[in-house]
């Protein structure tokens, strides 16, 4: 049986058959940081996005006016593969902005079969881990909630708390928990979760996945009660702790310099000194209401991990994200509205914080819009074609435009291009920051010629030096040409996104001998911890009585899927799993 025990870096202690188990330091030796320099700011899990939300259709190969007709066969296509995009913001904005361009057809069904007759929006998203799984399906559920049961206000405070907040309000945290058990319920049932969650499909990923979704979602829902199941507060401390060192006393200090040598002279000007100092201190970014108000841990950022200690796996559930760069870039430092980046007398007149407020008010509600459009459409071609009578053998007119998110397995992205309805399907993939080693020729075969890529780089990670920067950059080029990538030539110049297009003439078997597709990950963005500063002492209490002795703890090789095996365990005793499970596959 597990207990909570202190933790000083961001794990939670627990006591098996009698064995005091402790973590702490071993912890953070065995994590491999992704994607910073030293890492430790910006942890090992992302939960938001570190660069602005994009509308994937603007990123996309252009649409020929002239194809332009109203049959659906000369509609084009755009089909979408992201990997690592974390918090679902580019196809929120993307479904907002979507009355903006043609019509695209999104013909092919998920076994790769033509169904002519159906126009979806498809997006197929690959994440690393399955809690950012499980809060994209919280998100888009929150921003597709109906507008009857919870208002446009009420639903962009709450989106905010959840995506970005550290500590929720009380009401916020028991929407958390009647969500979370909803969805736990759906999970495990497909017809069910088809009928009520038509926007998303799970029928991709592995058994022993979905068995795990499910556990995250217990979790969320309260399967182990009390703040001590998961005190965020001491975690986030502790992190920062160790992520400090003996600069912890002057964080303050520390935080100025990371936000106005680092962040603002890389863009981010509008990020206010008082709004990022609170966030580095507690992990509240959006503050709405009066700071008493927020003392309830978000369950949402919990992740599991498998460690190796003494030659035996443990369990262990903890806060391993990000505490140096913060929520803030991903919605609050642009703006369609440039009244809101105005300044006076050489500041701006509004934080972040309140341009992400506006920026998520305004696509919540351009989401909205969009899906009443189709609605009424919808409605009004039904009711047109109950009217007609049509002759024996005319086809049924298309049903309306609609959106499906498509989850993919963990570790499937040096697979996809085994299977024929993947092989060059796609007109437009992304690529986040901490996934830039898997771009390879493998995963480039999955792009249609003449398709777009978008790899985002790490200009707001605050510990990246200039010269790793520019580093990285060079070495997202060498990896984009070796996948069969070329630069954009007409694109605009950025320093937040590497835009490349594919080669008509690219071969799976052409490889760039600067980048093999079997290197390990990028250096700058992908250093073991205890090679780039050790860390302090200290950090673990005693084992029985004795000094722990941490010994190098290694994840197993199937890292990405262990919070499978840790949160698929009964919530009330993460044991040590042997992780010998099969399952079926759907990639």
């Amino acid at each position: 049986m597990w207990r909570q025990r202190g933790e000083k870096c961001g794990a939670v202690r627990g006591e098996r058959g009698g064995q005091y188990v402790g973590f702490s330091e071993c912890l953070f030796r065995s994590v491999m940081t992704t994607p910073a320099g030293s890492g430790r700011g910006f942890g090992s899990v992302s939960w938001w996005g570190l660069s602005p939300a994009l509308d994937l259709q603007a990123e996309s190969p252009p649409v020929d006016p002239d194809s332009q007709a109203d049959t659906v066969h000369s509609t084009p296509e755009l089909d979408v593969l992201l990997l690592g995009s974390v918090d679902g913001r580019h196809l929120l904005r993307t479904l907002s902005r979507a009355k903006l361009w043609p019509r695209r057809r999104f013909n092919v069904s998920w076994d790769g079969d033509e169904s002519p007759d159906s126009q979806v929006l498809e997006f197929f998203v690959l994440e690393n881990n399955l809690e950012a799984v499980a809060r994209h399906m919280l998100i888009f559920s929150l921003a597709l909630e109906d507008p009857e049961k919870m208002g446009l206000q009420e639903r962009s405070e709450t989106f905010l708390e959840v995506w970005g907040n550290a500590l929720l309000r009380p009401p916020v945290a028991a929407f958390v928990r009647a969500q979370a058990d909803l969805l736990a319920h759906l999970v495990p049932e497909p017809d069910r979760l088809e009928e009520q969650l038509p926007w998303l499909s799970l029928r991709a990923l592995k058994f022993r996945e979905r068995d795990a979704l499910e556990a995250v979602f217990r979790f969320w829902a309260g399967g182990e009660k009390g703040p001590e199941a998961f005190p965020m507060s001491r975690l986030w401390d502790s992190r920062l702790r160790h992520y400090l060192g003996s600069r912890y006393d002057a964080r303050r200090g520390v935080s100025d310099w990371d936000l106005r040598m680092k962040l603002h002279d890389r863009g981010a000007q509008v990020i206010h000194t008082q709004e990022f100092r609170r966030w580095r201190d507690t992990g509240v970014a959006f503050e709405l209401r009066d700071s008493s108000a927020y003392h309830v841990p978000n369950r949402t950022l919990a992740s599991g991990r498998l460690l190796s200690y003494r030659g035996e796996r443990v369990a262990a559930r903890g806060y391993w994200g990000d505490i140096a760069t913060g929520p803030f870039v991903a919605f609050g430092i642009e703006a369609d509205d440039e009244s809101l980046l105005r300044t006076s007398n050489g500041q701006p007149v509004k934080t972040a914080g309140e341009i992400t407020q506006h920026n998520v008010t305004e696509l919540l509600r351009e989401v909205a819009a969009w899906g009443r459009a189709r609605a009424s459409r919808g409605d009004a071609e039904e009711q047109q074609s109950s009217e007609a009578s049509p002759e024996p053998g005319t086809p049924a007119a298309p049903t309306p435009e609609s959106f499906i998110v498509h989850f993919l397995p963990l570790n499937s992205a040096e697979t996809l291009h085994h299977k024929s309805c993947y092989n060059g399907r796609f007109q437009l993939l992304y690529v986040a920051c901490g996934m830039v080693h898997l771009l390879s020729p493998e995963l480039g075969a999955c792009v249609a010629p003449g398709g777009n890529l978008i790899v985002e780089l790490a200009r707001y990670l605050v510990d990246v030096r200039q010269e790793q920067l520019q580093g990285f950059n060079t070495q997202v080029g060498e990896r984009a040409r070796a996948a069969g990538f070329a630069p954009q030539t007409e694109a605009r110049p950025s320093e937040t996104f590497a835009r490349f297009c594919k080669s008509q003439e690219s071969d799976l078997g052409s490889t760039d001998p600067a980048v093999e597709p079997g290197t390990p990950s990028l250096d700058v963005l992908a250093q073991p911890l205890e090679a780039s500063s050790p860390a302090p002492e200290g950090l673990t209490q005693p084992l029985q009585g004795g000094t722990p002795h941490c010994e190098p703890c290694q994840l197993p090789s199937e890292s990405p899927g262990s919070l499978s095996e840790v949160l698929a365990q009964p919530q009330g005793a993460l044991a040590v799993s042997n992780c010998e499970s099969d399952s079926k596959t759907g990639v």
